[in-house]
């Protein structure tokens, strides 16, 4: 028997997805409206684009706020996430803006909370599409910083896409503005002793995603940055 948490359609208006976006006007649309359509609740925050993304992410179902300025992706998902709770969201999803992240690993994700506060999706448990051969070892050695940083052990380190409990969301709130959000997340995971679950999904990287995100020596430098010094 399917739990309240995975029966199909079940409760998903109660699950707000978020969405940090920053120049993505090429793609927005298509991955706001996809995750919309599949009955999630979506909101979408254009961190300061200088083109046209705040207007391509207006589409039914889909509510977009704007940061003035660009203030990173750290507090693109944290006003999000502000704005979910004030919804009354009982689950909040991240999910990339640059078409990398598959919309139907959200329902396993969500389904996870029912065992768990926080679910972590691993592209080095389920699979990874368009990736080079460099790009897979750098990924791989950022888990290996993170773990041995964190004192965690995770098959992935910074997969954003990820799902928790709006309960905990107070003790996961961001203040790293910019990409070591990410490692800071992790850190509070585990001092707030919560309970997590990695779960497979597929990430695929375009050549669009590729030129956008951070590049593999990119994450490790945020590792040490955020670790060694810490704001």
């Amino acid at each position: 028997m399917l739990s309240e948490l995975t029966t199909p359609g079940a409760h998903r208006r109660d699950t707000w997805v978020v969405i940090a976006a920053f120049n993505e006007h090429s793609v927005i649309r298509e991955v706001a409206s996809a995750v919309a359509d599949d009955g999630w609740s979506v909101v979408v925050v254009d961190d300061g684009s200088r083109d046209d993304t705040a207007q391509a992410a207006r589409v039914p179902g889909v509510v977009v706020l704007r940061h003035a300025i660009n203030l990173g992706q750290g507090a693109a998902l944290q006003t999000g996430i502000d704005y979910a709770l004030r919804r009354g969201a009982r689950n909040i999803v991240t999910f990339d803006a640059d078409g990398q992240h598959a919309r139907e690993d959200i329902p396993a994700l969500v389904g996870a909370l029912a065992d768990a506060e926080i679910a972590l999706g691993s592209r080095f448990l389920g699979s990874v599409e368009g990736a080079r051969r460099r790009r897979m070892l750098l990924l791989r050695l950022a888990v290996l910083v993170s773990n041995r940083l964190s004192g965690m052990q995770l098959t992935d380190a910074h997969c954003g896409l990820r799902a928790f409990r709006a309960e905990v969301a107070p003790r996961l709130r961001i203040t790293q503005d910019r990409m070591a959000h990410a490692s800071q997340l992790l850190r509070k995971i585990k001092e707030a002793k919560l309970r997590l679950v990695e779960v497979p999904v597929t990430v695929r990287y375009t050549a669009h995603s590729i030129q956008n995100g951070q590049h593999g020596l990119q994450a490790i430098r945020i590792l040490f940055d955020y670790f060694f010094r810490p704001t």
